[in-house]
């Protein structure tokens, strides 16, 4: 009979009604030692309330990197009780899941805009990783009981996006740094294997969240999502800016609690697989990224309403 084993876990990007805060109410109710972040601290205050440990974690601050690792190993190394698998400090699992989206065709974007948003969705992942890769290595260098319940090694759970397989119109700058970011797991995992870590990547598609919502109000711009004046796009704009929002899918796909429970079945497993595709038409994303481009591209450009784009704009030249 398998014992089970408490796991350290840091989740980043935990603010209500997201996947984070899913994943580290999930793990908490498995019994695991939770650490969950965020930018701003005071939305966390649901999960503190549910006994989970908070703290803040900009991660695209190097100063709030270096003082969450701080404030992590202090409490890392409170924590010795045989059981209890924190002991010397280690970090068995780190989830970057902070992330940012930007809308916009690519004709109007705003390059300052689109480094901002590959700061927060590529550099900003590899900064945390590195940053937390010593605790990591630490539960690494401490192998578990062989009949030991949930992963035999420490792990690093990248959260990319079905869009990095199948990018859809409007939205080539969030694709594409999502897939970098997926580029860069597959990397990390061959790399860190010989140091006894785990990478997994985690592909999401449809899931219930304030990610949709928040990107349309407050994207990595700062501003309500828009097309720009000026936009070649103008005079679709109404159309353009409704395929934009993504309206028809913000109440569409399973709810987080759902997905969380899924994900984190997938991720305790003993050898968890490479890569999670899990949500709401996640086998049909699967599908789809393996089709010949002008069969997806097709059935998406009627699917999205591009076919509706193109005649106005081809009436808007005439």
């Amino acid at each position: 009979m398998s014992s089970s084993r408490k796991l350290t876990i840091l989740i980043t990007g935990c603010s209500p009604g997201g996947t984070g805060a899913a994943l580290a109410v999930t793990f908490h109710a498995a019994g695991h030692h939770v650490y969950a972040t965020a930018r701003n601290p005071s939305k966390l205050s649901s999960l503190a309330s549910q006994g989970i440990e908070t703290l803040p974690l900009d991660v695209t601050s190097a100063a709030s990197i270096a003082s969450a690792v701080d404030v992590v190993t202090k409490s890392l190394s409170e924590k010795s009780t045989p059981t209890d698998a924190a002991v010397s400090g280690r970090l068995d699992m780190l989830i970057n899941n902070a992330g940012g989206h930007y809308t916009t065709p690519l004709a109007d974007a705003s390059l300052d805009s689109a480094k901002a948003l590959f700061d927060l969705n590529v550099w900003a992942q590899l900064a945390v990783t590195q940053a937390f890769l010593p605790l990591l290595l630490r539960s690494a260098s401490s192998p578990t009981s062989s009949t030991a319940s949930g992963p035999a090694t420490p792990m690093i759970v990248n959260h990319t996006s079905v869009g990095s397989m199948t990018p859809m119109p409007f939205q080539g700058l969030y694709s594409a740094s999502k897939a970098a970011l997926a580029r860069l797991s597959d990397s990390m995992r061959q790399e860190l294997s010989c140091l006894g870590i785990r990478v997994v990547e985690l592909k999401t598609a449809g899931v219930r969240t304030n990610f949709i919502r928040n990107s349309n109000t407050n994207n990595v711009e700062g501003r309500a999502l828009k097309l720009p004046d000026g936009s070649l796009y103008e005079p679709a704009r109404e159309l353009v800016q409704g395929i934009m929002s993504q309206e028809q899918h913000a109440e569409t796909g399973i709810s987080a609690e759902q997905w969380a429970e899924g994900v984190v079945g997938d991720l305790m497993r003993r050898s968890p697989p490479p890569v999670i595709w899990r949500g709401e038409n996640a086998l049909l994303a699967r599908v789809a990224s393996v089709l010949p481009a002008w069969v997806f591209e097709g059935v998406l450009k009627r699917m999205m309403g591009m076919d509706e784009v193109e005649k106005i704009m081809r009436e808007s030249r005439r």
